[in-house]
């Protein structure tokens, strides 16, 4: 049965990680699983230490540092164990045992999601990790994993509750449309409110994909809202949930319009440091 992957670390959207992953694997009736990578820039790196070190002292400094990277390496183990455990015990008040399974491997989180792809169904990913407030760091992993990973992604901010309500970002692409069928297929989000916003001058083409995508999620028994505002994108969408409280932002992986740029590109950092809730990525 396909998977719902969970990226445990150290960063403080840990717990709201878990809450959306178990939230979501509940309603999927999939299992879960809680993933910790020991990133590769995490492995110590011998420093050519040749110069005018003498051979015996050398050889005494690189035997040291080989010890202290093992030292690293087992304390770094040992962590994400704890991490995976303090996540499970989390999980379990939402989640059997039975559909919980703990995964810790070495290498790049878009790596090894690409590997376990064909049995996932949703990646939850904290929109801060370990190293936010490096620069460019969450541009940089977030958009490769974008770019990498062809399944749903949710992306959380430092907490989460269950949304009762849902904002489509639509563009009136077939992307937006596949998005919109996605919804409305998927038990995800079956029975919240759906707000479908349009961004950009208000035209009859656009009318008519709008009241179509709505048909399609009323049929699918949600409620749902249309709007079209003109404006910049990432401003407007974030003020219009904002207005509206809503807890849950969709939007599909909009090839070149501007919706890509929203969440793609040297826009991410400011788009995830002015979220105040989740992005479901549908794809």
């Amino acid at each position: 049965m396909s998977q719902v992957i969970a990226c445990i670390d150290a960063s403080s959207a840990m717990s709201a990680v878990v809450s959306a992953a178990s939230w979501a694997a509940e309603r999927l009736r999939s299992p879960l699983t809680l993933l910790h990578l020991i990133e590769h820039g995490h492995a110590a790196i011998q420093q050519d230490m040749t110069g005018n070190i003498g051979l015996g002292s050398r050889e005494r400094l690189l035997a040291e540092l080989a010890a202290l990277d093992e030292q690293k390496s087992r304390l770094l183990l040992e962590q994400g164990q704890q991490l995976l455990q303090q996540a499970k015990q989390q999980a379990l008040a939402q989640v059997s045992e039975s559909d919980v399974l703990l995964r810790q491997r070495h290498g790049q989180l878009a790596d090894s999601l690409a590997e376990q792809e064909v049995d996932t169904r949703l990646v939850v990913i904290g929109m801060h990790g370990e190293q936010h407030g490096v620069d460019g760091h969450i541009g940089s992993q977030l958009e490769t994993v974008l770019r990498r990973v062809k399944k749903p992604i949710l992306l959380t901010p430092d907490s989460f509750k269950a949304p009762c309500s849902v904002m489509l970002a639509f563009d009136g692409s077939r992307v937006a449309q596949k998005a919109c069928e996605l919804l409305a297929a998927s038990p995800l989000c079956q029975g919240l409110a759906v707000h479908i916003v349009y961004v950009g001058a208000a035209a009859a083409d656009i009318e008519a994909k709008l009241d179509d995508a709505a048909q399609l999620l009323v049929k699918a028994g949600h409620e749902v809202s249309t709007t079209v505002i003109e404006g910049e994108v990432e401003p407007m969408l974030h003020q219009y949930q904002h207005q509206h409280g809503i807890d849950l932002m969709v939007m599909g992986a909009y090839g070149h319009s501007k919706l890509r740029q929203f969440f793609v590109g040297s826009t991410t950092t400011a788009m995830l440091a002015a979220s105040k809730s989740p992005i479901l990525i549908l794809r």
